[in-house]
């Protein structure tokens, strides 16, 4: 560069405007522009066997991007081997995070992170308090590597003699990064309902959901602690939660799709139909797989999947959902009430007022998009207001499983359905300290009454 240079006025401007951006308004970014970047990569002719048209490249790369799974077209059929690789990258890049790698690169070169880097990977990862970030880093990366190898080394015994082992290793390798970052994309038009039965399918497939879908910082705890009683709090509420609602989630679903012919009916097999059960109840967690037609569930199951998925999966991690750990605050919070307690108990630790109302936040912003998307696409779509609210919550859930909506929306509902993707990837919460105008907040006002209940 000549001595004297400046570069342009326009330049400095958004330059210092980029450095400036809160870590909450970064993460936003970084996935509208890994959308951006995967919507021109997936337009390429080398990326599809039949012209793709902008929208369907804009949904799918913003679907796999948010890790969602929803698909507008067949993805095993409609694109080349470039073009899964670069959903590949999407899925993977989205399911830990852009801000996450671009932290890694800079404790990597320079050995240190900065107040700012905490902050963006403290919002990346959905952390708040005190945490080695480094080791939480290395962690992370070192157990994404091994989940996925280990996925597609299992899934390989399966796929290889049935496919090859170009085709095999690649179906292994595709399915595993999909599962563990809870991205719900298949090579196959019924995703993966010709494994209905298979044990090492079901093992392998859902073993990944939930390791991906646990915590990074679960497992970083997990990795340090030996002892139950020695693991922190959220450890302790997600392995007893995660262990409880998935068993429980089997057993409503198997009653209540053991008699559906279109479902549970027409397997053949106490075992067949246990594993399907449990794989239905594992996947809402935010996996987006499915070894059922899930439009042919009944209004009940539906229902109970849809509840399921907007509680979704464990917080820092590819799950999406208000977050199971939200879920029980709220739950202990509404049993103090009850008991007249003034604060809610957990594990022999008491629970903070201001966790309670982040949890309330969460849960409340999350079904304001969850209303707001169901009121619109009932003006844009013609199917049952059942099939619009579940495909709604699956979107905002960033879980992927469809009642069949999702390939026949107009214009506007892809529109509304990528907007609650987003939303539901970086966090409801995360969106609204973007939006928020703090100005003020330091004004103290005379406490009120009102009388509610």
């Amino acid at each position: 560069m000549k001595r004297g240079f400046r570069p342009p006025l326009v330049y400095r401007q958004v330059r210092r405007q980029v450095l400036h951006l809160t870590p909450p308004q970064a993460l936003i970014l970084s996935f509208v522009g890994l959308s951006l970047v995967g919507t021109l990569l997936l337009k390429l002719p080398m990326a599809s066997n039949v012209p793709t048209s902008w929208m369907q490249a804009l949904f799918t790369a913003v679907s796999a991007s948010t890790i969602t799974g929803l698909s507008v077209l067949d993805v095993g059929s409609h694109f080349t081997q470039f073009g899964l690789w670069v959903l590949l990258g999407l899925i993977q890049l989205g399911g830990i995070g852009l801000l996450t790698f671009g932290v890694l690169i800079i404790h990597l070169t320079s050995g240190r992170l900065t107040l700012r880097d905490r902050a963006a990977l403290q919002d990346s990862l959905n952390q708040s308090g005190r945490l080695d970030m480094q080791a939480l880093l290395r962690v992370l990366f070192g157990f994404v590597i091994a989940m996925e190898l280990l996925g597609t080394l299992l899934l390989a015994i399966q796929w290889v003699p049935q496919l090859g082992w170009s085709r095999g290793l690649f179906f292994s390798f595709f399915h595993a990064v999909s599962a563990f970052n809870n991205a719900g994309f298949g090579l196959e038009a019924n995703s993966l309902g010709n494994y209905v039965g298979n044990p090492l399918i079901n093992i392998v497939i859902t073993f990944l959901f939930i390791a991906g879908g646990i915590g990074f910082a679960v497992i970083a705890d997990l990795r340090a602690k030996r002892r139950f009683r020695e693991l922190a709090l959220h450890t302790k509420l997600m392995l007893v939660g995660t262990l409880f609602i998935n068993l429980l989630a089997m057993l409503v679903l198997f009653a209540l799709e053991y008699g559906n012919p279109d479902t549970l009916g027409s397997l053949h097999g106490l075992g067949t139909k246990l594993w399907a059960s449990w794989f239905q109840a594992v996947a809402p967690r935010s996996a987006g797989f499915t070894t059922m037609d899930t439009g042919m569930l009944t209004q009940g199951s539906a229902f109970f999947v849809m509840t399921l998925m907007f509680i979704g999966a464990g917080s820092g991690s590819t799950g999406g959902g208000i977050k199971l750990t939200t879920f029980i605050i709220l739950l202990v919070a509404t049993r103090a009430f009850l008991r007249q307690q003034h604060n809610p108990v957990l594990f022999g630790r008491s629970i903070d007022a201001g966790l309670t109302l982040r949890a309330l936040a969460i849960t409340i912003i999350a079904l304001f998009f969850v209303v707001t998307g169901t009121f619109l696409l009932t003006l844009t779509e013609h199917a049952t207001f059942l099939d619009l609210a579940f495909e709604v919550v699956s979107a905002a859930s960033t879980t992927g499983l469809s009642r069949g909506v999702t390939p026949t929306l107009s214009t506007g509902g892809q529109w509304v359905i990528m907007v609650l993707m987003l939303v539901g990837r970086v966090g409801p919460l995360t969106l609204a300290f973007t939006l928020a105008n703090s100005r003020g907040a330091g004004v103290t006002y005379p406490a009120g009454r009102v009388n509610i209940g």
